[in-house]
């Protein structure tokens, strides 16, 4: 086991000790991953509640492993299901179960996460909090109800092998949507490190290094940035890093990477997209990266998004998008005749990922290729609207709590409420409650907060989402229903911010 999966579990235990203290603890069984304990006749409730009788039950097996990928022009060694990465694309009906059995055939301990899904909490996927890690050469069961349509995808949870190879789509039909649209194309974003010099495990040692002898004097409580006025995409060093700001972001991640990739393949040799001249075509988007988001465009045309982390919302016409780690979004384009680029650019950092659309005759565009949508209108998750049938009712808050976002460079260190997890205070809530999370960013880099097993409201009819982007010295206020009983990680979806601390729980307590 890695000195970091060791951390991830030993953090994990004592943060079920401390939510223990607070009573209706849902352990695990170390076995068989169900859950037991107080709370095992409430999460097998609400897994009973979310199954169909007759339900299809589909199948499938993911081997994580070492490899050697060809990511167009350059080769590296890394860690992905199977042989490719993405990995094998999962697809379910809302109501079927899915049963995944996960072979580690890694040199490490890992896990799966189902990223977005309200899924039961002994399946989860969190070493230390809702199951055992995966040992090396050992097999773990997933099985569970996938409850609402959408995008989501699934990744470890065990230190930042995100970072690697080992991440892929689910995606959740609805058997009743018309569709309405002629072709679907599934575009997985990333950014990517390991095996050109460096692996994840690396990077993160050099960030707490460079951090460790407050080598950064001044950047205290900056979130890492400290670049007022600088332009977009602009970098600059200070103690040995790297940083970089983003004008919509403010800060724009701790990590320049070498290369942004789009379906796995780089902007040198870039995937292609196939359609017909006047097709209509849902786009998927998933935002699979460790510390980078994307500012995604279509050379030519304007897209409409019509769905924020699986659902669906007021439709809204757009030049380009703006997706955070961990976010997912559905947009549809109508095509014209030729060939045209599918642009990804690395928010506030140097680089872009790219596939090539074609529709017709035309030329491939370049690697660096420069569309102008990308400085026309781009949308945020936070600025769109839920549709009706995807709004919370109207009812007040049983329970706020406040989660303070702050950090520093030096020591490399993000904290909740002035805290690292597994220090963390778990955050009660009482299965039935309208819980209010007050996110109050006082850092100077952007946050994409995730809640595991649950979607939030943003206020004033906003979105349904999972994963929301919280801006530097911002206050954003979501509301959950607390319907899925256990214990639930909450935390920053940068990778380097939730393993160095930037992590809690939603903690289920028997009623008071």
């Amino acid at each position: 086991m890695s000195e970091i999966t060791r951390r991830a579990v030993l953090r994990g235990a004592a943060g079920l000790a401390g939510v223990a203290a607070l009573g209706g603890l849902a352990a695990c069984n170390r076995s068989t991953g169900t859950a037991v304990g107080p709370a095992a006749d409430a999460v097998a409730a609400a897994e009973a509640a979310r199954r169909k009788p007759g339900a299809r039950v589909v199948t499938a097996r993911l081997t994580a492993q070492p490899v050697t990928l060809d990511l167009g022009g350059q080769t590296v060694s890394t860690w992905a299901y199977g042989d490719t990465a993405p990995g094998p694309l999962l697809r379910v009906d809302a109501g079927d179960v899915l049963r995944v059995d996960v072979a580690n055939q890694l040199p490490d301990a890992t896990s799966v996460h189902w990223h977005g899904l309200a899924l039961r909490n002994d399946m989860d996927g969190v070493p230390g909090l809702t199951q055992d890690p995966i040992a090396v050469g050992e097999t773990f069961r997933y099985e569970f109800t996938a409850p609402h349509p959408g995008t989501y995808f699934y990744h470890p949870h065990s230190g930042v092998q995100l970072d690697r190879g080992l991440y892929g789509v689910l995606v959740v039909d609805d058997p009743q949507e018309p569709g309405e649209y002629d072709a679907e194309w599934i575009v997985v974003l990333d950014d990517w490190v390991d095996g050109t010099g460096r692996t994840p495990d690396q990077v993160l040692s050099d960030l707490q290094q460079a951090g460790g002898d407050d080598s950064m004097g001044g950047m205290h409580d900056m979130g890492g940035t400290g670049m007022e006025g600088m332009d977009h995409g602009s970098m600059g060093s200070m103690g040995g890093m790297e940083v970089m700001r983003s004008p919509l972001l403010g800060g724009a991640g701790d990590i320049t990477y070498p290369y942004y990739l789009l379906n796995g393949r780089t902007a040198a040799d870039p995937a292609t997209l196939s359609a017909k001249p006047g097709q209509r075509v849902r786009i998927r988007f998933v935002n699979a990266g460790s510390d980078t988001a994307f500012r995604v465009a279509v050379g030519g045309h304007r897209m409409t998004v019509t769905h924020s982390d699986g659902f669906p919302v007021v439709p809204v016409p757009t030049d380009a998008l703006l997706i955070g780690m961990g976010e997912r979004f559905d947009a549809t384009v109508t095509f014209g005749d030729g060939v045209f680029e599918l642009v990804a650019s690395a928010e506030g950092k140097q680089g872009q990922a790219l596939a090539v659309i074609r529709t017709g005759a035309g030329r491939p565009p370049t690697a660096d290729v420069k569309v102008r949508e990308l400085s026309g209108k781009v949308l945020l998750g936070t600025a769109l609207s839920a549709v009706e049938s995807a709004r919370l009712d109207r009812r007040s808050a049983d329970r706020t709590h406040d989660l303070v976002l702050g950090g520093t460079m030096a020591p490399y260190r993000w904290t909740i409420n002035g805290k690292t997890f597994p220090d963390t205070d778990p955050l009660r809530l009482i299965q039935g409650e309208r819980v209010r999370l007050r996110f109050v960013n006082q850092s100077m880099m952007f946050h994409p907060m995730h809640a595991h097993g649950h979607t939030f409201a943003l206020r004033g009819g906003g979105a349904r989402k999972d994963t929301v982007i919280v801006r530097p010295m911002a206050t954003l206020d979501v509301d959950l229903e607390a319907d899925n009983p256990g214990q639930w990680a909450t935390h920053c979806h940068n990778i380097y911010h939730a393993e160095t601390g930037m992590m809690t729980t939603l903690s289920y307590q028997a009623q008071e």
